[in-house]
């Protein structure tokens, strides 16, 4: 499997309070917590995605 290409979050805090997306990977959006990169791995549907990031407009 292809890795994830993570991408910081505009939102970052200046204590890196945020997290990481990739989208590198058809048909999977991944979020992890950008203070444990080796920790665990939320992977999404791109559908999911857009519903979840609609919720907090």
């Amino acid at each position: 499997m292809p890795e994830f290409n993570f991408t910081k979050s505009s939102y970052s805090t200046p204590s890196n309070e945020c997290l990481e997306v990739a989208r590198n990977i058809p048909g999977t959006i991944a979020i992890r917590d950008s203070k444990t990169p080796d920790g665990p791995i939320l992977r999404l549907t791109p559908t999911t995605w857009t519903k979840f990031t609609a919720t907090l407009h």
